[in-house]
């Protein structure tokens, strides 16, 4: 049994230690904002927050999330009231399968937390690692640029109303 934080609520979770921290979002917690992409680390498609960093939660074994605060798309916003930066890709049309932007939107929320503005040599170098296979990446870079123009994204993200516990 292994205690995790994950959007603001603690989870005992009954898998093997080594077990991914995307199977246990999806299979234990029925969080299913990170995405399978590759397995590997690749793409991005599986990234959340842990400890306000971008991470692959492919890639990240639950044995190492204990005390540490995780963070899912779930935990931005709701349909009803999106994050800022969710709101940014929603207004700039972003997606178009819509698959890596749940990744995009994590690591871009990582992003502004750590720079509020940044350059664009360090959204294209912050974003390096997420794969879109649709070829929206102008307008994810013009939605990371809308959510920094408007404002500051909380280093925080705590419990979101109708975020299950």
């Amino acid at each position: 049994m292994i205690r995790i934080s994950v959007n603001g609520y603690e989870h005992t979770v009954d898998a093997d230690p080594a077990t991914p921290l995307l199977y246990v979002l999806r299979d234990h917690l029925a969080l299913n904002g990170a995405k399978f992409g590759c397995g590997l680390g690749q793409c991005g498609a599986c990234t959340v927050l842990v400890d306000g960093k971008a991470a692959f939660s492919c890639l990240t074994p639950i044995s190492v999330l204990p005390g540490r605060r995780i963070t899912t798309l779930e935990g931005l916003g709701t349909p009803e009231e999106p994050g800022q930066v969710q709101k940014a890709f929603i207004a700039e049309q972003a997606a178009q399968c819509g698959y890596c932007i749940p990744g995009m939107i994590m690591r871009a929320h990582a992003l502004l937390q750590a720079r509020p503005d940044p350059s664009e040599a360090e959204i294209r170098a912050a974003m390096d690692p997420q794969l879109c296979r649709c070829g929206t990446h102008m307008r994810i870079l013009a939605a990371i640029r809308r959510a920094a123009r408007e404002g500051a994204v909380p280093s925080y993200v705590g419990t979101i109303e109708g975020t299950r516990p």
